[in-house]
């Protein structure tokens, strides 16, 4: 089996390799992980892994002059997909983040985080949300196996999650009000926390995705 991580030069991707090439490690099968930004090697991976970092923007740019945008559109409707951070976000219509049109496969968009937010106790509270924080597990899924809920992953995100269609949203997040933080329908599950940087929480759900067959 081939998992293909999208390369379009943006963000630690290295960071993501490593963690998906130690879960594969210590899985079973013979199971290939590979950094790629090459739209054949996309098409003909059995797994994709969309990771991302950096302002969506130029992450979009990078997508389309590489030809990264099709391969992945295909991967989408095709393979067991993981999405990341903004990788995640692309999958949506829009983003307010220099109003940039996405992938467009979610209808929704991605929003900013109000700069006047405050905490229970009126302090105010910092954009971008940065640091650990608990995921409420809104539906049951399978990459939720071995994890319990409202265990922490690891964030660091000026926008989150508008989707246009609730049944979408598979766990939340608060800061400070709750908001989208896991996405998925089909083959498809994506996350707005940063997996490779949430410690044995995120090794579990890459493992998971390893080992799933893309049916939800």
């Amino acid at each position: 089996m081939k998992i293909a991580i999208i390369d379009y030069g943006m963000g630690n991707l290295h960071s993501v390799l490593k963690s998906a090439q130690y879960v594969a490690q210590n899985s079973q099968g013979n199971i290939e992980v590979i950094l790629t930004s090459n739209p054949s090697e996309v098409l003909s991976a059995d797994k994709v892994i969309f990771p991302g970092q950096g302002a969506m923007p130029d992450c979009m740019k990078s997508l389309q002059q590489l030809g990264l945008d099709n391969a992945l559109l295909d991967a989408l409707r095709n393979k067991p997909f993981f999405g990341i951070c903004v990788g995640a976000q692309l999958l949506f219509e829009y983003s307010e983040e220099g109003n940039t049109q996405g992938l467009g496969f979610f209808s929704g968009s991605v929003k900013r985080f109000s700069q006047n937010m405050q905490d229970s106790d009126g302090r105010k509270l910092k954009v971008p949300h940065m640091g650990w924080n608990t995921v409420h597990q809104t539906q049951a899924h399978p990459l939720f196996n071995n994890i319990a809920d409202n265990s922490y992953f690891y964030f660091v995100h000026s926008y989150y999650f508008s989707p246009s269609d609730a049944e979408i949203v598979l766990g939340e997040s608060e800061y400070p009000s709750p908001f989208a933080c896991i996405i998925g329908k089909d083959n498809v599950f994506a996350t707005q926390f940063h997996t490779e940087k949430s410690g044995d929480n995120g090794l579990m759900l890459l493992k998971n995705f390893i080992e799933w067959n893309g049916r939800f």
